[in-house]
């Protein structure tokens, strides 16, 4: 085979191999955000919600963290878990105007957490943290409930995860924690008090970046297994054209 020929089907080769592995592996940075997990989503009922933190910087770790709760449709609950190292604080607010939540009048309500990290309980470069809060009653279902959250670093720096991601959009570089409500189901919403006290013995301690939950390192190693075939694919081609070449010469 011509050396242009077999440089080009390398190079092909090569190239889908990159793509591939791109596609399998994309920056890391586009998941290392700020993001919330709530136990429940059923309107009327309770939820745990666990905010998970990674630290992005790679000279200083985080100390605080501060999370806005909505005040449009403010939780007449909140209660937070302890995080060894860590210090909770709920702070309230006077509204604006009065809200009319669910037959009760709401003159001031929860309007932020703060978590406060003890000297030597920060997080670290390569490390995460999960904050874990139980809210309710939920709003109506169909309501997106923005939580923006704010990242206080030792160097004094804070990030905003505050940006609104739009419907169908393209997700914004410091995007807001949110969730959406569901509609109740049966009794769900009276039980979801239990389930969150359930979801709350989860471990709240800081933890390495390899320690990712089992679904993510099964994608990881699933991935890198089908990148390995590739190779050897990728090696038994230009084997193959060789020897074919010095078969012709």
């Amino acid at each position: 085979m011509p050396r242009t020929t077999r440089t080009t089907t390398r190079s092909a080769v090569v190239a889908t191999a990159a793509g591939l592995a791109l596609a399998l592996f994309p920056a890391a940075g586009a998941s290392a955000h700020v993001r919330v997990t709530p136990d429940e989503t059923a309107a009327g009922g309770f939820s745990v919600l666990t905010f998970r933190v990674p630290n992005e910087s790679a000279t200083a770790e985080t100390s605080k963290v501060t999370v806005d709760l909505p005040t449009d449709t403010p939780f007449l609950s909140v209660s937070t878990k302890p995080v060894p190292g860590w210090t909770a604080k709920v702070e309230k607010a006077k509204l604006d105007e009065p809200v009319e939540f669910y037959g009760t009048k709401l003159t001031e309500a929860p309007s932020e957490v703060t978590w406060t990290a003890d000297k030597g309980s920060e997080v670290a470069d390569g490390q995460f943290q999960e904050f874990e809060v139980s809210v309710g009653p939920l709003p109506d279902a169909g309501t997106d409930v923005l939580l923006p959250a704010h990242q206080t670093y030792t160097d004094g720096s804070v990030v905003d995860w505050d940006e609104p991601t739009p419907a169908g959009g393209e997700e914004p570089e410091h995007p807001a924690p949110e969730l959406t409500t569901t509609a109740a189901e049966g009794d769900d919403a009276a039980g979801a008090g239990d389930g969150a006290t359930a979801a709350a013995a989860s471990s709240g301690t800081a933890a390495s970046s390899d320690e990712s939950s089992p679904d993510t390192a099964a994608r990881v190693l699933g991935g890198a297994g089908l990148l390995l075939g590739l190779a050897a694919l990728v090696v038994a081609v230009l084997s193959g054209r060789r020897r074919a070449g010095k078969g012709q010469a």
